[in-house]
């Protein structure tokens, strides 16, 4: 059995961390004074203008970083990126570390933070962890700005002959907030607008952050931001964002928020933090411009998907890849024993106590996944992030059958030891690095139909006998084919927890069925949002809170975050 030691929580190791200035990455990074906008002293962004200049430079390599199905409160997959670019730095390697804003409705929620964990931790954790440098609430101002441009014009005379049952457009707020998922607007007469039915979702799942994630630059924002649909006429033709002729406004209101977000790890590795997509309801990556920026800025990026492989990393592969020209060189799977015994049949309270037989039981959730990244051609090494509840014996069992399998495993201590906890882990990942044969490509073509698209990520991904289609969704796949929408990807959206759409189904669930209820047309992002079983796009808080345990004290510091 490990021997338990007092443990500090990460905000305590955090706040006891000695921090670098900001500035002092410039030289490091290759960054000059007026490419660098601080934001206090240990927080920074990067102008674009920086992408301009070192438009001719090679560009570094891509390493992503996807898990098992997690349990609810997650598995440290953001600690072992972290972890991972510290270690690559500590074999000095050139490594950078490209994650994704924490969303407050987790943050409030379970979470309770997403800054990695332990000694390998992003910094400062209290700021990325709240309001950050704004970009999440210059997301929800763009897009409760267009919410609010629409029903305008349908109150100034709906010259566009706008359906009210029609609007697909929502409001958005970064919590968790289930209150707001179904509401009326526009009561109180007719000076207060057009009444209708409308709702909230989360401000992750706004097409804007997607939108947001995956532009390139300025001008490609705008010209995303303008495709975006809102409602449908009364003839049932797409009303664009570039019809109610805001682009140029929306634009105007993301202009400083675009540029990636500059901080450290406690370890001082760089990191870019920019973008925060769910990857359950969107496409959980980080931005595009960070991750290229990133490659311009150091020889190995170290960056992660949301959930697990049947989510974020299928998006990263299918999506993010394709649309930005990214190859990556390797895949880390990170496994921990908590998840894998609850796969096994293990209830939450009781993840703590060591049962090798249901960890063993759970290896079908693991084999899955790896089976999944072998699909997209990449070479991959498994990482168990160690929990302090972990005995020697689980871990001993959980190597010993990727070893016979034939699967590159390293043990992982990378929240307990920082770097040094990751260097077999990093060791392994280079050696995978070497033999990548660069025949990645995604899973499927483009051109292919909605139905084939879907059919091809349930079977190869989730490991699903077939798809059935809601005729609400069949209607709109008719529609869209129509509207010249059905050549583009496929983002599912579909519960984090399970390999199929229902979470109550643990381990490699066999002989079942995904229902796609119904559609989201992204057509700003790129991408059309199939929703499956009952996920929803605006989440609730659980009956205990993590905000319960949340304070700050006379000297504003800030307590409760883990």
């Amino acid at each position: 059995m490990k021997t338990n030691k007092q443990i500090k929580s990460d905000i305590e190791i955090a706040q006891a961390a000695t921090l670098k200035p900001i500035q002092q990455f410039k030289e490091q990074l290759n960054i000059l004074d007026e490419e660098l906008e601080l934001h206090g002293h240990y927080k920074a962004k990067i102008s674009l203008d920086l992408m301009k200049r070192l438009e001719g430079q090679p560009d570094g390599k891509v390493v992503l970083v996807t898990a098992i199905n997690p349990t609810p409160a997650g598995e440290g997959k953001s600690t072992v990126t972290v972890g991972l670019g510290q270690a690559l730095n500590k074999l000095g390697k050139n490594a950078m570390i490209a994650l994704r804003e924490p969303s407050l409705g987790p943050t409030m929620g379970i979470k309770g933070g997403a800054a990695g964990g332990g000694y390998s931790q992003v910094l400062p954790m209290e700021e990325i962890n709240l309001h950050f440098t704004g970009d999440i609430h210059a997301i929800t101002t763009a897009n409760n700005a267009l919410a609010a441009f629409l029903d305008n014009h349908i109150h100034q005379g709906n010259d566009l002959q706008i359906d009210t049952r029609r609007i697909v457009w929502k409001r958005v707020l970064d919590l968790n907030d289930r209150a707001l998922r179904q509401v009326v607007v526009g009561l109180g007469g007719p000076m207060q607008g057009v009444p209708r039915e409308d709702g909230f979702d989360i401000t992750v799942a706004s097409e804007i952050m997607a939108v947001f994630c995956l532009a390139t630059d300025l001008k490609d924002l705008k010209q995303r931001l303008a495709k975006i649909v809102v409602a449908y006429t009364f003839d049932q033709e797409p009303v664009t964002v570039a019809d109610l002729g805001v682009e140029g406004a929306l634009t105007l209101l993301l202009k400083d928020a675009i540029k990636p977000n500059l901080v450290q790890t406690i370890e001082h590795t760089p990191a870019l933090i920019h973008g925060g997509p769910f990857a359950n309801i969107a496409h959980g990556c980080n931005s595009v411009i960070a991750t290229k920026m990133a490659q311009k800025l150091s020889d190995i990026v170290i960056t992660e998907a949301g959930f697990g492989a049947d989510l974020g990393a299928e998006k990263f592969l299918n999506i993010k890849s394709r649309f930005a020209d990214i190859q990556p060189e390797a895949v880390v799977i990170v496994a921990t024993i908590r998840a894998l015994k609850m796969h096994g049949g293990v209830s939450k309270q009781e993840l703590h106590m060591e049962n090798i037989e249901a960890l063993q039981a759970g290896l079908s959730n693991l084999q899955k996944h790896i089976e999944t990244i072998q699909a997209f051609n990449l070479p991959f090494v498994v990482a168990i992030n160690r929990f302090t509840s972990d005995t020697d014996q689980e871990v001993d069992a959980l190597k010993a059958f990727c070893e016979k399998e034939g699967y590159a495993v390293a043990l992982t201590e990378v929240w307990e030891k920082g770097g040094e906890g990751g260097l077999d882990l990093a060791e392994q990942v280079l050696q995978a690095m070497e033999q990548n044969t660069h025949s990645f490509k995604p899973l499927y073509d483009v051109s292919d139909t909605i139905p084939n698209k879907i059919l091809k990520i349930a079977q190869t991904v989730y490991g699903a006998k077939a798809v059935e289609f809601s005729d609400k969704a069949k209607k709109q796949m008719a529609q869209y084919e129509a509207l010249g929408w059905d050549n583009l990807p496929i983002c599912m959206a579909k519960s984090p927890v399970s390999l199929s759409d229902d979470p109550t189904k643990l381990g490699r669930p066999t002989d079942f069925t995904i229902t796609i209820r119904e559609f989201k047309p992204s057509i700003g992002a790129g991408f059309l949002v199939a929703l499956s079983g009952n996920i929803m796009t605006m989440p609730g808080l659980p009956k205990a809170p993590s905000a319960l345990k949340m304070d700050v004290d006379e000297d504003g510091r800030a307590l409760g975050l883990f």
